[in-house]
């Protein structure tokens, strides 16, 4: 199927290295990124997950729960864990989802609908399974990554892109390019400037009639 940005997230039963879990209820009133690998003891991806277990205080900070996938076993992830621990430094510390027979990769667009699970497999059959997607509490899709294999994912953009977004969802607001936390955000056009006076009496920067910046709300 389709993935598209605003649509409900396709929901999915699973095993993972924390036990089953039912997607939409595992994620709850909170937001959720779940991010894949093409498979198990493979270079880049070992890199990923020891990283993104360092920053997973930071999700925790922001209300958001962290998953992973790869198409292989759960059998095989719990002995690939302890490969990452002792070589990234930090120990998984999120639930990996097990998915050797292709279920949720297929779901979520992606890998080829025609590929086919079981058997040996290499990273290179897996090679589209490289994607990053942010759902929010009401379970619709927010943002989508994807990486080629050879590239390992910046996850310190992923958690600012998720500071955007839970900052434009809650002020209705825009952020401009490279905006980190802290900087000035834009004035959407849909709202007017007798409007977005009321809203900020502290007043804002019109650099075009289209183009109005003000000091991020706290």
């Amino acid at each position: 199927m389709t993935i598209r940005l605003g649509e409900d997230a396709p929901d999915f039963t699973a095993e993972t290295t924390e036990g089953p879990i039912h997607f939409h209820e595992w994620i709850g009133d909170h937001w959720a990124i779940l991010f894949s690998h093409p498979k198990d003891f493979t270079p880049v991806c070992t890199t990923e997950l020891g990283y993104m277990a360092r920053l997973k205080p930071e999700f925790d900070k922001r209300n958001t729960r962290i998953i992973g996938l790869s198409v292989d076993p759960v059998s095989d992830h719990q002995k690939w864990v302890k490969d990452i621990e002792e070589t990234q430094g930090s120990a998984v510390n999120y639930p990996m989802i097990g998915d050797a027979d292709l279920n949720v990769a297929k779901l979520y667009d992606m890998i080829h609908p025609a590929a086919s699970g079981g058997g040996p497999r290499t990273a290179v059959d897996n090679a589209t399974v490289r994607s990053v997607f942010i759902i929010g509490p009401d379970k619709k899709v927010k943002a989508m990554l994807v990486y080629p294999m050879s590239s390992g994912r910046n996850f310190d953009e992923v958690l600012r892109l998720l500071d955007s977004l839970q900052l434009t969802v809650k002020h209705a607001v825009a952020t401009p390019v490279n905006w980190k936390p802290g900087d000035d955000v834009i004035i959407p056009t849909s709202v007017s400037d007798d409007a977005a006076k009321q809203k900020y009496p502290q007043g804002f920067k019109t650099l075009k009639p289209y183009l109005r910046t003000v000091e991020q709300p706290k």
